[in-house]
């Protein structure tokens, strides 16, 4: 049970936890105590929810503008459409301020996503049609219909076969030996070659 809670990640969204924190750091505040542990907490969050796009930013030098990202998981968590606080928002704002082409697929998330973004995102229906002509795989929530993908055709489809994984859903070896650049949260990046 503590593992599906305590893994490497993206950092947390959804608006109770979010929103819990905030306010018990404001009332502790409030009663003249410093909330030293709920700041941090905050801050690791805001932190985590920037780690893939400095993946992808190292990776390209900084040239994102043009570059078409493709990611898979919109919501805060699997099995669910919310949207609030999730860190693929914030990934996805990153990514088109700085001149990305940001293509999404979620299994159920999209009509909340599209109703935010309308026509500055591109939608598409299955996972791998997100994939074609992507120089880059981000992937932001842990949906089961991620987890054993056809690797042969994802990467014959990508103008780069380069997976960025924000929920570690793969094994860096595995993803290599297939041919792709990897990189995913706490672990080296994995390169065919090395």
């Amino acid at each position: 049970m503590a593992r599906a809670l305590l893994f490497p990640g993206v950092g947390y969204g959804g608006s109770c936890f979010a929103k819990d924190v905030r306010a018990s750091a404001a009332l502790a505040r409030a009663n003249g105590i410093e909330p030293r542990i709920l700041d941090a907490a905050h801050a690791v969050k805001q932190c985590q929810e920037r780690v893939l796009l400095e993946k992808i930013r190292q990776h390209f030098s900084g040239r994102l503008a043009g570059r078409t990202i493709a990611v898979w998981g919109l919501s805060f968590k699997a099995a669910t459409d919310d949207i609030r606080e999730a860190p693929a928002l914030v990934l996805i704002d990153d990514l088109l301020s700085r001149g990305a082409i940001v293509r999404v697929h979620d299994p159920v998330a999209m009509p909340n996503v599209r109703r935010l973004y309308g026509a500055c995102l591109e939608y598409c229906d299955r996972p791998e049609d997100v994939c074609a002509g992507a120089d880059a795989l981000a992937i932001l929530t842990e949906w089961k219909e991620f987890a054993h993908p056809d690797f042969g055709r994802i990467k014959s489809l990508m103008r780069q076969p380069i997976i960025v994984d924000g929920r570690n859903l793969y094994d860096p070896r595995r993803i290599r030996d297939a041919g792709f650049t990897y990189y995913s949260i706490g672990r080296p990046a994995a390169k065919p070659g090395e």
